[in-house]
């Protein structure tokens, strides 16, 4: 139930419901228009030029607002109340930004009467897809019947992982094959009794998937031969770190060989992808000053009058390579936040910070300097956070393949940050760095445009704020 678009990980059951409900916007702005001016000779869409650009942008509005709120990433047993719930104030998002491009560009603009219309009726018709979908996808059908080999840490986590998964992505664990030696961590029920050979087992309980999850793949207790057996016969045999790559967007340190990172895919560093990611950072920074030039001027008022300059804070952290560059932030701390000591990690509700950035780091408006970084060519747009060289050093020396990150540029936003906590610890930056290793991996446009949507998103609901 997954696909890959440029080595990230879709499910196609969220692609489906996106184009759907994409078709649901496009249709309810012409039957909005219809319904609004039944009474004259000609379909209102008919007499307007630009009527079905202005369709196009209602609907990519919508899907852009949806998104921000996290209205893909729903876990498929939410209930009706918790749908209109996230549904509302996507919608209202959505009501506010295409009122601004209807104002900005006044060709496309459909009338008041139409767009009320178009709004309830997109939103009666999204929650009833809604609705649908889910119920749909409670079927047994629809679920994914995997089999683990091995019953040690390694299998415990990938279990833990797909049973945890609150994805459209249904598993059912039918058992766990344990290996000779191997130390047990799993219930006694769910182990298969010895004596059975791969391929029946998967017939007899109808599997579909094994997870190879064995700490130990060598010697003759291996069942390499029984997995090629399956693989002929059409069961997808996958290995853990590929499991932890397409469920969790992380690529495990702690169970990584350097020979799946060799001779795996992914890794583009080509000259068009460093081309097209050029092109990309230089106009998603363009167009975010624009759009945040009055709060960036606000921003710097507010920092003045609290405690005065330097409005702006500049600090040493590692680039590409492990070249060092001095970043560009909003001042949220107290001048003498560090003054006589050594580096210390940010921690939530640290009494350091001012007023002012409590307020600019939830909302993440502390980091909008950067973008001269980006401008300069010191940093992209999305990547690993880029992180000061005391503690690059610390981790270099704790942390297995953490110079990895620092093989691409630098990010304002990264995957890290959508999908993790704010890091204040060694532990937190291994977490995080699982997340930089796969955006490492599998970086493209198309990722990068996931990550400005969430980024949205988080910015929206305050998560991962410190």
């Amino acid at each position: 139930m997954l696909f890959r678009i440029s080595n990230h990980y879709v499910s196609k059951v969220v692609s489906i419901l996106l184009f759907v409900e994409m078709f649901v916007f496009i249709a309810s702005v012409y039957l909005g228009a219809t319904i609004r001016f039944f009474d004259s000779g000609f379909p209102y869409f008919v007499q307007m030029e630009n009527f079905s650009l202005a369709a196009g942008t209602f609907t990519l509005v919508m899907v852009f607002s949806m998104s921000a709120f996290g209205m893909y990433k729903h876990d498929y047993k939410e209930s009706i109340r918790d749908i209109f719930l996230r549904l509302m104030p996507s919608f209202a998002l959505g009501f506010g930004i295409i009122t601004l491009v209807f104002y900005l560009v006044p060709s496309i603009y459909i009338g008041r009467g139409i767009l009320g219309l178009v709004i309830i009726i997109a939103a009666c018709l999204i929650l009833l897809v809604r609705i649908v979908f889910y119920q749909l996808f409670k079927l047994k059908y629809l679920e994914s019947r995997i089999i683990f080999i091995g019953c040690g840490t390694l299998a415990k986590e990938c279990s833990d992982l797909a049973m945890h998964n609150i994805s459209y992505h249904k598993y059912n664990i039918v058992g766990f094959v344990q290996l000779p030696g191997e130390t047990n961590c799993m219930l006694p029920s769910t182990i298969f009794p010895t004596g059975n050979s791969l391929i029946d087992l998967t017939a007899k309980y109808n599997a579909n998937e094994v997870i190879v999850a064995a700490n130990n793949r060598r010697g003759e207790s291996f069942p390499i031969q029984e997995l090629l057996v399956c693989k002929l016969n059409g069961i997808k045999v996958t290995d853990a770190a590929s499991f932890f790559e397409r469920e969790a967007c992380q690529i495990r340190v702690d169970s990584l060989q350097p020979s799946w990172l060799v001779f795996g895919g992914g890794f583009d560093q080509s000259f068009l992808r460093s081309f097209i990611k050029r092109i990309f950072d230089l106009f998603a920074s363009t167009i975010i000053l624009l759009v945040s030039l009055p709060v960036i001027l606000i921003t710097a008022v507010c920092i003045y009058l609290e405690d005065r300059t330097p409005i702006f804070y500049q600090q040493e952290r590692v680039g590409m390579d492990g070249h060092t560059f001095m970043v560009l932030k909003f001042r949220s701390m107290r001048k003498d936040a560090e003054q006589g000591m050594q580096p210390q990690w940010a921690a939530a509700n640290d009494d350091r910070t001012t007023k002012v950035g409590r307020i600019i780091r939830k909302l993440r408006i502390d980091e909008l300097p950067q973008i001269i970084n980006v401008v300069k060519g010191e940093m992209s747009f999305v990547g690993p956070r880029p992180e000061r060289p005391f503690f690059v050093r610390q981790l270099i020396d704790e942390v297995p393949y953490y110079n990895v990150r620092h093989s691409i540029k630098p990010g304002i936003t990264g995957l890290a940050q959508v999908r993790y906590q704010y890091g204040a610890s060694v532990e937190d930056s291994i977490q995080k760095l699982q997340y930089d290793l796969y955006y490492v991996k599998n970086n493209s446009l198309f990722l990068d445009v996931l990550i400005l949507i969430d980024t949205f998103q988080v910015v929206i609901l305050g998560k991962g704020s410190r």
